[in-house]
């Protein structure tokens, strides 16, 4: 049996664990495992497996993981995403639309601090849904706007989905992190966009909210300050060169602790409850990048890369040409992987061929999570629309997928825009870093 064809059926068994749910981290590790024991011997798998093991859980770069997460789950224990949806409620929630509105901008805020899309759909679900439903929004919009904006959360910096990419590919976590403040901020406007767009066109789906007043609108900024003031110095930290990646996140979970305690809305038991969820996700992603250390000296061994690799380059289509399929290629699986485990199974494969090409590994980056976004709302899967389902369980699924469809598609044209201005994605890091 030729290595190319051990490579194959390593690739078809992976498929096929996912598909019948085996968690990420186990089903990669026992096809990565079993190829190198295939391709080479098991000593050789067992001696890879020890030292990986041990390389990741020695990489200090990975502290971001569990300190992000950790600052993300106490803002939520202390009520701050509360807080964030509460100031964007009073600012624009009057507006025909707002609601809606308010809601991303919401998802966008509290991206910024736990870096995770279920978890911003999750939270900003449970706070934003019966608003809506009371002002009498219509259900495909306002189940679609958390949906959609809580994809945000894989963008906007810190995002798990770069720390993974990076590691993954050698590239500067302090660098993806930058790359995708602009993107961010600039899909999160395009959601405000498409909801005001819909809401005039069509004035039934979204009805004007009540009206606040200077004093409310004051009030409500300043009880989100305390995340405002997180977000400022994590990410401008790591933008003014003051803080490395690690040290921001570092500050920033210290700091979500202080305000939690300061504003006693964080108790011994709360505390408790976020460090435990923390450990269990850590963990998670711990195992996925262990695995993804078994998977990509297997695919090495197979030589499925370079023949992949050497297929597209002989297309005639050009570098964009191959890129748009790339990309396609993600928006496919999409439909049917979770997002870590498309980087892991795809980054070896497609990360040579976007270098040979001559394409900016960061500008890529900020493109391949972009697409991932779009998988977390796209069907039969959908993860984010599943998370809001939970919360809105008399909304039938048909309607939060059709809810959702109107922003995939605005997804679809930012991906345009980066492509055409690449400068979107790569002016912060290459002004701010070396």
């Amino acid at each position: 049996m030729s290595t190319e064809l051990v490579g194959a059926l390593g690739i078809l068994a992976l498929l096929a664990l996912l598909v019948l749910r085996i968690p990420v981290a186990f089903a990669i590790f026992v096809v990565g495992f079993g190829g190198i024991t295939v391709l080479d011997s098991l000593n050789s798998a067992l001696s890879l497996l020890a030292s990986e093991t041990f390389t990741i859980a020695s990489n200090a770069e990975l502290i971001v993981i569990p300190l992000f997460i950790l600052m993300g789950n106490i803002a939520t224990e202390a009520g701050m995403s509360r807080k964030l949806y509460d100031a964007a409620y009073a600012l624009i929630g009057s507006v025909r639309g707002g609601l809606a509105s308010a809601t991303v901008v919401g998802c966008a805020g509290f991206a910024a601090l736990c870096g995770s899309s279920v978890a911003s759909a999750l939270t900003m679900g449970r706070v934003s849904l019966s608003e809506m439903e009371r002002f009498n929004y219509s259900a495909k919009l306002s189940t679609g706007s958390v949906a959609a904006g809580g994809t945000l959360g894989i963008l906007i910096p810190p995002s798990t989905g770069f720390v993974i990419y990076a590691i993954l590919t050698q590239q500067s976590i302090g660098r993806l992190f930058l790359a995708g403040v602009l993107p961010g901020i600039m899909l999160c406007l395009l959601f405000v966009l498409l909801i005001m767009l819909l809401a005039t066109i069509k004035p039934v789906l979204a009805p004007s909210g009540p009206k606040t007043s200077w004093r409310e609108k004051q009030q409500g900024l300043l009880g989100a300050m305390p995340i405002l003031i997180i977000i400022l110095l994590t990410i401008g930290g790591i933008y003014s060169g003051i803080f490395s990646p690690v040290e921001a996140a570092a500050v920033g979970a210290g700091l979500t602790i202080l305000f939690g305690a300061a504003m006693r809305k964080l108790t011994l038991a709360s505390f408790w409850r976020a460090a435990q969820s923390s450990i269990t996700t850590t963990a998670t992603v711990m195992l996925i990048l262990i695995a993804a250390h078994m998977l990509n000296p297997f695919l090495a061994l197979s030589h499925i890369p370079q023949a992949l690799g050497d297929f597209l380059m002989a297309l005639d289509i050009g570098p964009y040409g191959v890129l748009l399929l790339i990309l396609a290629c993600y928006l496919v699986l999409g439909c049917f992987l979770e997002g870590f485990a498309m980087l892991v199974l795809t980054m070896p494969i497609f990360f040579p061929v976007i270098t040979q090409l001559g394409f900016d590994p960061i500008w890529f980056g900020v493109l391949v999570v972009l697409t991932l976004e779009m998988g977390l709302i796209s069907p039969p899967v959908g993860v984010n629309v599943f998370i809001v389902k939970s919360v809105a369980p008399n909304v039938p699924l048909r309607d939060i997928f059709k809810g959702v469809m109107p922003f995939w598609l605005v997804m679809i044209a930012a991906i345009g825009l980066l492509i055409v201005f690449p400068d979107i994605v790569l002016f912060l890091p290459d002004t701010m870093m070396d």
